[in-house]
């Protein structure tokens, strides 16, 4: 198969016999890496423990540094599987998973593991969506096509205080002989605020420059106790593309909106979108959504927010008040209208005539998002992964 139908078809889930049929022979070569063959090289895997099982599995020290994958050259990773025993919430932020391309010193890759693969919070359930999957909650398996110019390095480091005892993997690439002009690298960022700042939004991605796609992000996000059951996702999705000062181009509705849902949230897991966590007893939440039928392609820079924003009706907005939550009302929605309280000159929230209704505030979380992304550069120049006390506090 040519290397450009397969990343595309790959990259945008079309039907691989409807582009190009599974008959035809290709001068590609498949590679798989292991720890017995980690630069998969020709003709030198099963060699260990004359050709019996082997090697299937390393312990990675407390600090250590693994290397999954090292090769030169050119090819395509499509398909990283890998499991590990211990799948505590703790361990899956403490282990970080870095992706080099091109020789480069900077990852283009660098996240908690666990978040990464597809679910916050450092939980794993069985699920399967466009990109990631995890059959029966015991392993992780990504399908992002990643090309690659000169060579390819990823590791994973274990970044808790203590070994972990059994990890497995394997990454699946094929080495091909030309890449489309215009094949861009993969991408993924992770950062995490324990209290946003309120009316602030929050940065899913940071600002990136140069030519890319927005392929989309994995969000987590711990409501704020002193807010109790009250609702939280009114916050809309913003998106910055290339000339956009102040405003962007692309503005959602609300934030189970954004991933295809409506008038509260809920768990479910779909190809595109899905909320794999949706806990209000622990407030914990975990909503994804991919643009891969609806490219966000971005030719000078891209920046992704989300309001921190959030509602419930007015007098339980003038209780929190009172007990002096930190919110601001934004607006109100009632039987006649919606008001923009910060527009004109509406009433007070605790004057007589102040309607009653449903109020949206700013509210103060602790928010982390996962985002994925591909440019034309294989180093993106945004700040290095939070050190392991940020991504692991409350675990």
């Amino acid at each position: 198969m040519k290397p450009t139908i397969l990343f595309l078809c790959t990259l945008f889930s079309c039907s691989l016999l409807a582009q190009d049929p599974l008959y035809r022979m290709s001068t590609d070569k498949p590679r798989w890496a292991t720890f017995e063959n980690p630069k998969a090289a020709t003709g030198v895997g099963g060699m260990e423990n004359k050709t019996a099982k082997g090697h299937a599995y390393e312990p990675i020290k407390a600090g250590e540094v693994k290397t999954l994958l090292s090769v030169t050259g050119m090819g395509i990773v499509q398909r990283i599987w890998l499991t590990f025993n211990d799948r505590s919430s703790a361990m899956m932020r403490a282990l970080r998973i870095d992706m080099y391309w091109d020789g480069a010193t900077q990852p283009a890759v660098s996240a908690p593991i666990g978040d990464f693969f597809g679910i916050s919070h450092g939980q794993i359930m069985p699920f399967e969506n466009a990109l990631f999957s995890s059959p029966e909650g015991r392993s992780f398996n990504c399908r992002i096509p990643m090309p690659f110019r000169k060579g390819a390095r990823i590791t994973v480091t274990n970044e808790s205080d203590k070994e972990l005892g059994l990890f497995f993997y394997d990454v699946d690439f094929q080495r091909v002989t030309a890449l489309p002009p215009d094949a861009l690298y993969f991408h993924a960022h992770w950062r995490r605020e324990h209290k946003t700042e309120l009316a602030k939004d929050f940065n899913m991605l940071p600002e990136v420059t140069g030519k890319g796609r927005f392929l989309g992000v994995n969000v987590g996000l711990i409501t704020a106790a002193e807010y109790g059951k009250s609702w939280w996702g009114e916050g809309e999705v913003k998106i910055y593309l290339d000339g956009d000062g102040q405003f962007p181009t692309i503005v959602g509705t609300g934030a189970e909106d954004y991933i295809g849902s409506g008038w509260g949230l809920g768990k479910f897991i779909q190809w595109y979108q899905g909320c794999p966590i949706a806990n209000d007893s622990t407030r914990q939440w975990s909503f994804y959504r991919f643009h891969i039928p609806d490219p966000i392609y971005f030719q000078q820079k891209l920046r992704a927010t989300i309001q921190v924003l959030g509602g419930h009706s007015r007098d339980d907005v003038r209780r929190m008040l009172k007990e002096g939550t930190a919110l601001i009302p934004v607006s109100l929605s009632h039987d006649k209208g919606f008001v923009r309280l910060f527009e004109g000159n509406p009433p007070a929230l605790d004057a007589a005539d102040f309607p009653d209704g449903w109020v949206n505030f700013y509210r103060q979380e602790d928010y982390c998002a996962t985002a994925y992304f591909y440019l034309d550069k294989p180093v993106n120049g945004l700040p290095a992964l939070a050190a392991v006390q940020v991504r692991t506090k409350g675990m």
